[in-house]
């Protein structure tokens, strides 16, 4: 199931597009001047049942003309069915817009992050047709704000790195610079990058430490990115009950079924679903294919 603390991983690059350029500085790769940033469709699917959901992509169009295309990925531990699907995500993406496509996984531990940087290769060992090479942003390579003045120039790298680093030992210094950036930011901004910062934390101990310093635990907020998420905790719900009924009925849910139903993000048609899960007689009869 995808967690609040991946979302808010990935989702700060879509409330601040611009954050993208921070990383690239972070990373030492130049980069052309961008003059506009626009967020794309995460649904990759094809007309045969089988979604792909990347996680945040966007176009960005370059100062002095021309398009390329960031797929950013949040990814909390190896999975090595990731590699593939990362591979399918550039291959099509490219073969529908035309656009170069870039790969940047973001990570919040270095075992991960070192992982997701190994080249995809796809082919002869010495010859590959594709070779895929991720850019990846993690505790490794993302630098640990902990001074407040700091924080105040660039807020969302500032929270991104708080998240990235929501492992480390200094994460209480780095939470303590960033809520005193935010306490002398504009309170509407201050409340969603607080929501952010909160939400990236997952259930790590760092999260307590960060309610402890905003106060009031931010329940009094009701942004942008608490609403998001209370719909994904929705989506998330209504999954894992089908799956449960399925189970229970002993209904046997192949591989490729699992993750249709736990990656739609859909809540109409995860009732539709779950409605014909008590009676559906196998996975297909579900989504109504059988």
């Amino acid at each position: 199931m995808v967690s609040s603390s991946h979302e808010a991983h990935h989702r700060i690059f879509q409330k601040n597009p611009g954050l993208f350029a921070s990383a690239f500085r972070t990373l030492g790769i130049p980069f052309p001047e961008p003059v506009a940033v626009s967020l794309m469709d995460t649904d990759l699917t094809e007309i045969r049942p089988l979604e792909r959901h990347v996680d945040t992509p966007m176009r960005i169009d370059l100062e002095g003309g021309g398009s390329l295309l960031l797929a950013i990925e949040a990814q909390s531990k190896k999975d090595p069915d990731k590699r593939s699907s990362w591979a399918y995500y550039l291959a099509h993406l490219y073969a529908k817009f035309r656009y170069p496509c870039v790969l940047l996984v973001v990570c919040r531990d270095k075992g991960t992050a070192e992982w997701a940087a190994e080249p995809i290769r796809i082919g002869l060992d010495r010859h590959p047709s594709l070779v895929v090479s991720p850019l990846v942003l993690g505790p490794h390579n993302v630098p640990m704000v902990l001074e407040a003045a700091t924080a105040a120039e660039d807020i969302p790298m500032a929270v991104f790195s708080a998240i990235t680093h929501s492992h480390d030992p200094d994460i209480a210094a780095i939470l303590d610079a960033l809520a005193e950036a935010l306490r002398v930011t504009d309170a509407d901004a201050a409340a969603v990058f607080a929501e952010f910062t909160e939400a990236g934390l997952g259930n790590s101990p760092a999260r307590e430490i960060w309610r402890n310093l905003m106060g009031t635990g931010l329940s009094h907020f009701r942004g942008f990115v608490a609403e998001s998420f209370r719909d994904e905790g929705r989506t998330e719900g209504r999954a894992e009950d089908i799956l449960r009924i399925l189970e229970v009925r002993g209904v046997a849910v192949p591989d490729e079924a699992r993750e249709r139903i736990s990656s739609c993000t859909d809540l109409a048609v995860l009732d539709v679903w779950f409605e014909r899960a008590v009676t559906a007689q196998t996975a297909d009869a579900v989504f109504g294919d059988g």
